[in-house]
């Protein structure tokens, strides 16, 4: 198993020196930085990034970047980009960034990009017609985690532009999702979306199953799944089986994970509810981030950069969480979003090299929606005991006609980073905050789909270059593979088919608790 270099991170002489430097940083007062960073923004297109409220000066700053160069994060940078094979456990290349290509995208992701497009042009315009003759009214796009997050994370926070059919999602297997996700459609003018790549997926393919009853209960005509019934996968054999012709499948590839998907067919509720321009849009704004991760030097670079504040805050300063606070409604749905793509990306304990890693990865990532969460969970950020770093993100141009709404959510928003930064000192030990918490803060000119593609790019790369440095994989995740393993034993036991002998005591009595009040299982 090859990695880019064989020193573990902690064996490198710029971690060592990171680890002197964060001593002093940890002993000063948590306050405002008495040798503050020159120079703690950079911009990226529609975005600004500002980390000035970081815990870092520039002596610190310098030994992350030597850290980059000692991991030799640039040689994993042009792996990534010349289309290696950096996944290693499963000898696969990582190519999403070729989906975001335009002029010069390889044949077949050029093919299948038009293809779904035409499909999505022609439900938006009323030119797909049901097996009634009537247009689309509605679209149900049916998935989980990669094939599910990205995609409602971009309709949802584009929304306002939306000119589409309307589009729901449904990834929870809870029954109560199905019924909302189907509430008030008619099978006659409703296209389904089954994005799975593997088509063996459990949420997913019990969620189509449900779905596909429901259409036939109501149609009582099994020819017309193949008409109202689309597929994104790797396994056409299965969608076909499923009663999904070769034409309505849409293709993954092996060298695409599901959490870099939404640049692929996986995206097409996306062009359906905001257009094929839109989407195109979206694109453009994260190959831009792609050609700036090729090319920025590494102490401009803001995916590294990012990526080095992660490990500094998390590795030296002792922040084992990271908050996601949205200062922008529509983008209530980003923590979600980065939830999976980081720690499913990052949640790893086991290097390259197949030793145990014996430094902390990936943090809890959490957040929410504010300044609702200034009134929910901000008291436990300002003074409570845990350390944690956030990243702040807002607009700058809103996508309404109450500037004084946007007016306060922002002064909120640039408040709140400078109390967890700063602090407040008082006599009164109750009203006293302590601050030095690090902060960063990410402020788009205004969320266009191009602004979202750059944004969500950013993170990814950030992800990735994170990973090289930690020394692990950031493109598997075997880990999940263990839940769907004994959860089905538990399932043949909930029905009535299984032998308790095979479960452990307390699983044995929490089965028998819900056999006795449910006899329907």
């Amino acid at each position: 198993m090859s990695a880019w270099t064989s020193s573990a991170p902690e064996q490198l002489d710029a971690w060592r020196r990171l680890g002197t430097l964060a001593q002093s940083v940890v002993a000063a007062p948590r306050g405002r930085s008495s040798t503050p960073l020159s120079g703690g923004s950079e911009r990226l297109g529609p975005l600004l990034i500002d980390y000035s409220k970081q815990r870092l000066d520039d002596e610190s700053k310098r030994a992350l970047v030597a850290l980059a160069e000692q991991s030799e994060l640039p040689a994993a940078i042009a792996k990534l980009c010349a289309g290696e094979p950096v996944n290693v456990t499963e000898n696969r290349a990582a190519r999403h960034m070729d989906l975001r290509m335009s002029a010069n995208a390889k044949a077949e992701v050029a093919d299948e990009r038009r293809r779904f497009l035409a499909l999505a042009e022609s439900v938006r315009n009323g030119t797909w017609r049901g097996t009634t003759g009537r247009p689309a009214a509605a679209v149900v796009h049916i998935g989980i985690g990669g094939s599910h997050l990205g995609p409602e994370l971009v309709v949802d926070a584009l929304a306002p532009a939306a000119t589409g059919p309307e589009v729901r999602f449904l990834a929870n297997m809870d029954g109560h999702a199905v019924n909302a996700a189907l509430a008030g459609l008619d099978p006659a003018t409703t296209l389904v979306v089954i994005a799975s790549k593997s088509f063996t997926t459990l949420e997913t393919m019990l969620n189509a199953a449900a779905v596909k009853s429901w259409f036939l209960e109501r149609t009582c005509d099994p020819g017309a799944i193949a008409h109202h019934f689309v597929a994104v996968t790797a396994n056409t054999a299965a969608a076909e089986q499923f009663g999904v012709p070769q034409a309505g499948c849409f293709r993954l590839w092996d060298w695409l994970g599901g959490r870099f998907s939404l640049w692929s067919a996986v995206g097409l509720p996306i062009a359906i509810a905001l257009g094929s321009e839109a989407f195109e849009e979206l694109l453009a704004g994260a190959h831009a981030v792609d050609e700036h991760l090729r090319s920025a030097p590494l102490h401009r670079n803001v995916p590294v950069l990012l990526a080095l504040l992660q490990i500094w805050n998390t590795n030296f300063l002792g922040a084992s969480s990271h908050a996601v606070l949205a200062y922008d409604r529509r983008l209530k749905l980003l923590p979600d979003y980065l939830q999976q793509l980081e720690m499913e990306s990052n949640g790893k304990s086991v290097r390259l090299d197949g030793e145990r890693a014996t430094t902390h990865t990936c943090p809890v990532i959490w957040g929410g929606e504010e300044s609702n969460g200034q009134h929910a969970f901000h008291q436990l950020l300002h003074q409570g005991t845990r350390a944690f770093s956030a990243d702040l993100i807002a607009c700058a141009k809103p996508a309404h006609d109450l500037p004084n709404h946007h007016a306060w959510l922002l002064a909120n928003c640039l408040a709140q980073s400078k109390a967890m930064r700063e602090g407040r000192a008082a006599d009164e030990p109750h009203r006293r905050v302590e601050g030095g918490h690090p902060c960063t803060t990410i402020l788009l000119d205004e969320l266009t789909p191009r602004a979202l593609g750059a944004l969500l790019a950013l993170y990814e790369h950030k992800v990735f270059c994170a990973s090289a440095i930690w020394q692990i994989n950031p493109f598997d995740q075997w880990g999940v593979e263990l839940g769907k393993e004994l959860a089905a034993p538990i399932y043949a036991r909930l029905r009535g088919k299984g032998k308790s002998a095979t479960q452990d005591p307390s699983t044995e009595a929490l089965a028998n608790a819900i056999r006795s009040q449910n006899r329907v299982l």
